[in-house]
């Protein structure tokens, strides 16, 4: 009986171990696309140094679960009782970190807010002055996801480095509608879009429309990292069961 009940955990952990193979394989998968993405995230990522460091970080996460699922997986089949002591401090190491990062994203979740953003772009905004990555950033948002502004182009009547004219000569280049929408799509007609020719404008916030572009996303997203949690916390257990099991 005490063989049968080794040999199912034996199983059972590889099983888990496969998942997690599977899951650091998305994770890498992500964090590439992400960085290589020629649709406009590449840009984004590049000029935005947390969106940089975080894109990196996604891909050693997914390349750290990649490895250790493998590890796991072979420790299991082979009852190597050093794979597996290895598999599950590193995976102690990784949940202890995912944890920390999800309370953290918890409690910093109010600087996600619209009043945050439109207060950070009516302080920092330089409108076509590429130079600069915050307006940089800002510039290739719009452009990917054809919005303007946080709220909308009344945004840009409060930006102070833009001299006081009316809303349509304060709307920066980056809210015309384009060809194609990434740096090197032509505007449509410029001259109509800054006179003020709404037709030739992109008039919808920026807030709302990536809100409703990812909002499917980040309840799939949370939904998977419990799920990760839950199955990384189970091979653990799996892990030292199997361990103090075989002889």
């Amino acid at each position: 009986m005490e063989g049968d009940c080794l040999s199912c955990m034996k199983y059972l952990m590889f099983l888990f171990n496969f998942f997690i193979f599977l899951g650091g394989a998305c994770l890498l998968g992500v964090g590439i696309w992400v960085i290589v993405d020629p649709t406009g995230f590449r840009e984004i990522v590049a000029a935005n140094p947390l969106l940089f460091t975080g894109a990196y970080i996604m891909l050693a996460m997914g390349a750290m679960l990649f490895l250790l699922g493998f590890l796991g997986c072979c420790g299991a089949i082979r009852e190597n009782k050093c794979l597996l002591l290895f598999f599950f401090m590193f995976i102690l190491l990784i949940f202890l970190a995912e944890l920390s990062a999800a309370i953290l994203a918890f409690i910093f979740r109010e600087n996600l807010t619209r009043e945050f953003f439109t207060k950070e772009l009516k302080k920092h905004y330089l409108r076509n002055n590429d130079t600069d990555v915050f307006s940089s950033t800002w510039n290739s948002v719009m452009i990917t996801f054809a919005c303007c502004g946080v709220n909308g182009p009344e945004d840009f009547e409060a930006v102070p480095h833009l001299p006081p004219y009316s809303l349509e000569k304060a709307m920066p280049e980056a809210c015309c509608q384009r060809e194609l929408q990434s740096r090197e799509g032509m505007i449509v007609n410029k001259e109509a879009c800054l006179a003020g020719v709404e037709k030739f404008q992109n008039r919808q916030g920026c807030y709302s429309v990536i809100l409703n572009s990812f909002e499917t996303y980040v309840y799939l997203a949370g939904a998977l990292a419990i799920g990760v949690l839950a199955i990384e916390l189970f091979a653990m257990i799996f892990a030292m069961c199997l361990f103090r099991g075989i002889q």
